[in-house]
């Protein structure tokens, strides 16, 4: 006759069942939040990488332009787009607390607008003088005047790009990603006519070159406001907020949560951004080529990138609900889980851009691969080095977007600084310019700050939220 089990064995038992299920559940709940919003990255991605791969057949020097004209731009771009992100944890913290409260969560999405809607004023004007602001960075003069050019017509949609996060931000923190999914293949496809158009001149439309690839972006950044109010207005889950209402109305403690949480999200990401732009203006300092190369590798890994963001994004609005819910337990297990899945999925991607990356980075240029050898054999190079940092670059973003979901945005703005201008800077410039290894030089500085961004990130997740 078998023992009876004892009791504290059962019971020992029972609870490792339960936690595995606990994790179990929570990794099938992050899958099924972020799968939209990774095809929602992507998407994006597809627009800015249709762009390159129009403006590289058009001429090297047209590309290289926009690389350091989006340098200016996303300076800009970034500033607006923390504000936009605070409206997703600010979201799932109300849903987590009191999910019927209407009225906080559409003075969250109303206030998030009126401060891109203010903060888009200044930063239009910056981009206005992107030219000088090159030359005085010591760039090529005849690609500042054609990055100025391609820069002056982003301006136009800088407004309507960052209303679009912000709106997308307000469906995600609801669980409805679906409809900014729907709206981004929309966009693609906006976008692909219109730059085809007004780049080359076809469908009757104007041969307009790189100022053409800058108006088909802001117009497409219209298109793809416009259609998303189009879909919440749709959306019953997402029209019941009725985000329209009393638009006029000021909400004092909204705007001010808007800024205290949002302009610290902004310095994180511009501070990694900022680095990752000044290496494009130092690899102008190198040549056409070396830029060229440089910004073909970045748009590589910046489409692998968009899988751990895009699960991210998800974990923190699963961490952002259960700390308004009060389940620190809970909210451990989402930015811990996330950061599993982000890291075992970007190491597999690594592998294979370190294999094929020469091989893909020589499509960008079409027929006219063969006369931009020297192009695709830099580009080759540096996703050898972009392939290690992959995981870290996984880790870092997870880590941010759930300490964004905890609410704490304040101390990872500060070790993002110290990651990427204390470490990762100077790597770059040791390397590159001491060492005399040029580009390759300023890849491993940048693998180097996201390797301590990583560290910083991850670990203060960690030590939060280690008393449960």
């Amino acid at each position: 006759m078998t023992a009876p089990i004892p009791k504290t064995a059962f019971d020992h038992h029972h609870h490792r069942q339960a936690r595995r299920a606990a994790w179990l559940s929570e990794a099938r709940a992050l899958l099924v939040l972020a799968a939209p919003m990774i095809i929602t990255q992507l998407a994006q991605m597809a627009i800015m990488t249709t762009d390159i791969v129009l403006l590289g057949r058009l001429s090297k020097t047209a590309l290289a332009s926009a690389a350091i004209g989006n340098a200016i731009y996303y300076f800009t771009w970034l500033t607006g787009f923390g504000p936009a992100s605070a409206v997703s944890p600010m979201i799932a913290h109300i849903r987590g607390a009191s999910p019927r409260n209407r009225a906080g969560i559409r003075a969250s999405v109303r206030m998030g607008l009126w401060a891109v809607t203010l903060i888009s004023l200044p930063l239009t004007g910056i981009l206005l003088v992107a030219r000088p602001i090159l030359l005085f960075l010591h760039q090529d003069p005849e690609l500042a005047r054609q990055a100025g050019i391609f820069v002056g017509m982003l301006a136009i949609g800088l407004p309507f790009a960052m209303g679009f996060q912000v709106l997308r931000n307000f469906a995600a923190a609801l669980e409805r990603p679906n409809a900014a999914m729907w709206v981004m293949f929309a966009s693609i496809v906006f976008n692909a006519v219109a730059a085809w158009g007004l780049i080359f001149g076809h469908f009757g439309l104007p041969a307009l070159g790189i100022l053409g690839s800058g108006l088909a972006t802001s117009l497409s950044a219209v298109f793809a406001f416009l259609a998303m109010g189009l879909v919440i207005a749709l959306t019953p889950e997402l029209r019941q907020m009725r985000i329209a209402r009393r638009f006029h109305k000021m909400a004092g403690s909204k705007l001010a949560e808007v800024m205290r949480l949002g302009m610290p999200i902004g310095m994180t990401m511009m501070f990694e951004a900022m680095l990752f732009n000044a290496s494009t203006l130092v690899m102008g300092t190198f040549g056409a080529s070396s830029v060229a190369a440089h910004q073909i590798a970045l748009n590589m890994a910046s489409i692998t990138f968009m899988v751990p963001l895009g699960i991210g994004m998800a974990s923190c609005v699963r961490v952002g609900v259960a700390t308004g819910a009060r389940d620190l337990s809970a909210a451990r297990r989402s930015g811990l889980t996330a950061m599993v899945m982000a890291a075992g999925f970007i190491g597999i991607v690594g592998v294979l851009m370190a294999v094929f990356g020469r091989q893909v980075a020589g499509l960008y240029f079409g027929a006219r691969a063969a006369e931009n050898a020297d192009v695709t054999a830099f580009a080759g190079s540096f996703l050898m080095v972009a392939a290690a940092f992959q995981v870290a670059d996984a880790l870092q973003v997870v880590g941010a977007q759930s300490l964004r979901g905890l609410k704490d945005t304040r101390a990872p703005m500060l070790l993002a600084g110290g990651s990427y201008w204390l470490a990762g800077a100077p790597m770059c410039l040791l390397l590159a310019f001491t060492f005399h290894m040029k580009g390759l030089g300023i890849w491993l500085g940048l693998a180097f700050g996201l390797a301590v961004a990583a560290a910083a990130m991850c670990g203060r997740f960690w030590r939060i939220t280690r008393a449960v």
